[in-house]
């Protein structure tokens, strides 16, 4: 019988997400009392709560690398990235939202859901228990559906119908795959689980496996769980678009790859195939698709899918070589503030909807223009940018553990995928027709734009000292 591992419940442990959740309770009570131009202050508050989160989770990461909660929550440099990338994340989209929402009579909540839904992707990325992973995966998703529809115009009515159909249907099939493991392996603990789903029936576990991957999937973006990506993306706010293609897939990215590292890693399945298979379809569906697209946001959300394939080549080569963990680590990092940036062009720009709308922006604003270039050359892999040191790193972890034709087909789809963010750039050098004047800029949302084309390029060219941070052991 297996001894049941000691509780460790101090909040202490979980003091970002503590923090997270008791900002999004304090606004809602404050908004209920503050006018309505005053409402703002719950936004500050939150932008508050985000950094001090980051501040308490690298502080946290120096510690020693464990689980509390009773095995269910690791802190480890899982767990400590993700934190920080997602609180990153999180505050700029705070900081693309203020300016669009100030005054507006459901401001509060907006704010609070924002809150909810990060808080959701934060438990997402330390969860080592199947029920705390399946609870987290609500706590992500439910917010997020109430977000997509936030306008309650056609649009936006649509994007939430689409997006909560699709993850009401997954996260059902996810909730059974969980229960198809725990009666595989008898708990819901990864540790346990990993010696218990090696002596289980195969068939079970890979009923059970594929269950849950489709929930997580669908949270990442990820083929086949992708469908809602386009529509939600294109008909939600730009800031919320720039949350929903970004901030989720970061906290189920870290979750799909401690799985296949901790409970997975003796089962008998050919799970890395799968996964890489799965990859190459995302990457290329992406690119594909994204070709044909006007709709800059449209054009957004098919790149999001693409770059979620090469996301999952880390996790397709997770336990096969040393460079899977920082691989991904380095590029979920690279990839939000990149995509963060290409996404705030579009809030800077809030007239600007297809490609031809950006015709004579290089002489209207070439500062946003060369913010634009710098994070859609980035998400192609570009040096200096981080998402090109990134791209390098998962191509060497997947030729080290042993798929070297994951890496070339990765490759050839980074080259394509050029073309499309060229159709884009290019229209901004062209002369305006006379109808179409430059148009009016949002400079908050240009502010943000500026750093993280900046922040990008930086931590590309800081790579080498922040990979060597990410190192660090799995909490097992």
């Amino acid at each position: 019988m297996n001894e049941m591992p000691p509780m460790n419940e101090n909040p202490v442990h979980l003091l970002p997400e503590v923090l997270l959740a008791a900002s999004a309770v304090l606004g809602l009570l404050l908004g209920a009392w503050l006018p309505r131009r005053r409402q703002w202050l719950t936004g500050a508050l939150a932008a508050v709560a985000c950094a001090a989160g980051i501040v308490a989770a690298a502080i946290a990461a120096a510690d020693p690398v464990r689980t509390v909660f009773g095995d269910s929550f690791a802190l480890d440099t899982l767990t400590a990235t993700g934190r920080i990338v997602i609180l990153g994340a999180t505050l700029l989209v705070l900081a693309l939202a203020l300016p669009r929402m100030h005054a507006d009579p459901r401001e509060t909540e907006f704010y609070v859901l924002l809150q909810l839904a990060s808080a959701g992707a934060l438990m997402l990325a330390g969860a080592q228990d199947l029920l705390l992973l399946a609870a987290a995966y609500l706590l992500a998703s439910v917010p997020a559906y109430a977000l997509a529809g936030f306008r309650k115009d056609g649009p936006g009515t649509e994007a939430a119908l689409k997006f909560y159909v699709v993850g009401a249907l997954l996260g059902v099939v996810m909730l059974g795959g969980v229960t198809v493991l725990l009666a595989a392996g008898r708990t819901t603990s990864y540790p346990m689980l990993r010696t218990e789903l090696a002596e289980a029936p195969g068939g079970l576990v890979a009923v059970g496996t594929l269950a849950l991957l489709a929930g997580l999937l669908f949270k990442a973006g990820g083929v086949p769980g992708h469908f809602w990506v386009p529509d939600a993306v294109q008909g939600s706010s730009a800031p919320v678009a720039a949350f929903l293609a970004t901030i989720p897939k970061i906290g189920a990215l870290v979750a799909f790859y401690r799985l296949a590292a901790v409970p997975l890693a003796d089962a008998d399945l050919p799970w890395a195939g799968l996964v890489a298979v799965l990859a190459v379809a995302s990457m290329t569906l992406g690119n594909l698709a994204a070709f044909f697209q006007q709709d800059v946001k449209r054009l957004l959300a098919y790149s999001t899918i693409s770059q979620v394939g090469y996301l999952l080549l880390p996790v397709a080569v997770a336990g096969r070589t040393d460079l899977d963990q920082r691989a991904l680590l380095y590029y979920l990092a690279g990839y939000a503030l990149t995509n963060l940036g290409a996404f705030a062009v579009v809030c800077a720009l809030p007239g600007a909807h297809t490609l031809d709308d950006y015709r004579g922006l290089a002489r209207a604003h070439p500062a946003l223009l060369a913010s634009l270039a710098v994070c859609l050359l980035g998400l192609v892999g570009t040096p200096p940018t981080a998402v090109f040191l990134g791209k390098l790193e998962v191509f060497s972890a997947a030729f080290d553990g042993g798929y070297a034709w994951l890496a070339v087909v990765a490759a050839v789809n980074t080259v394509a995928s050029l073309f499309y963010y060229l159709r884009w750039i290019g229209p901004a050098f062209r002369t305006p027709g006379a109808a179409r004047e430059p148009h009016a800029t949002s400079r908050p949302a240009a502010v943000v734009a500026y750093a993280a084309a900046a922040g990008s390029v930086v931590l590309g060219v800081l790579g080498g000292v922040v990979l060597d941070v990410l190192d660090g052991p799995l909490a097992r």
